[in-house]
């Protein structure tokens, strides 16, 4: 990965995003969401990754996330949703979807058919308590701001809900320790 983001600090918090190719809009029903949920509760299980908050769109998701490997993490979980989220497209005759993913495909990734997420992940470093609200709020009231629900805390792919009502959202949320 080519790009002026690094994780430099594995002991540090970051800001991370990650937008499937094109900006696709792939996570439109349950199942696709629950994939990429399911992938960042595994890891959270198995891989140690902490995740402070996070909101997921059709075709792209914020998080603040911290743990020991982030880079191969964060990999991890974009490769296996790559994976499994196209044999779900494919099971469920997605052929359109399938196409653009296809299409757009980067050249140099002749080892694949398709091409599910974008390169990089965008990480940066939360460096202060101040960075973290503002990345914090930026991921909370994206929602808002894009027009899909009034309050954050509606928006049910988000860990707006654990913040202010204290109620668990899709995946748990970690405290800053």
């Amino acid at each position: 990965m080519k790009s002026r983001y690094r994780i430099i600090d594995e002991k540090q918090l970051y800001f991370v995003t990650s937008t499937v190719q094109k900006w696709i809009p792939v996570f439109t029903s349950e199942k696709y969401f629950e994939n990429l949920t399911g992938s960042f509760k595994y890891s959270q299980r198995e891989k140690n990754l902490k995740i402070y908050s996070y909101v997921i769109f059709d075709n792209h998701f914020h998080s603040v996330l911290s743990g020991n490997n982030l880079s191969q993490t964060i990999a991890s979980i974009k490769s296996y949703t790559a994976r499994t989220i196209i044999d779900l497209l494919k099971a469920d005759n997605k052929d359109w979807l399938l196409n653009q993913l296809e299409y757009y495909k980067l050249k140099h990734k002749s080892n694949s058919e398709y091409q599910f997420w974008q390169e990089g992940f965008h990480p940066q470093m939360i460096y202060s308590e101040e960075v973290f609200r503002q990345k914090v709020e930026y991921i909370h009231f994206n929602p808002v701001k894009r027009g899909l629900v009034r309050e954050p805390e509606h928006w049910r792919y988000s860990s707006a809900a654990s913040y202010t009502l204290g109620v668990k959202g899709e995946l748990e949320i970690d405290d800053l320790e």
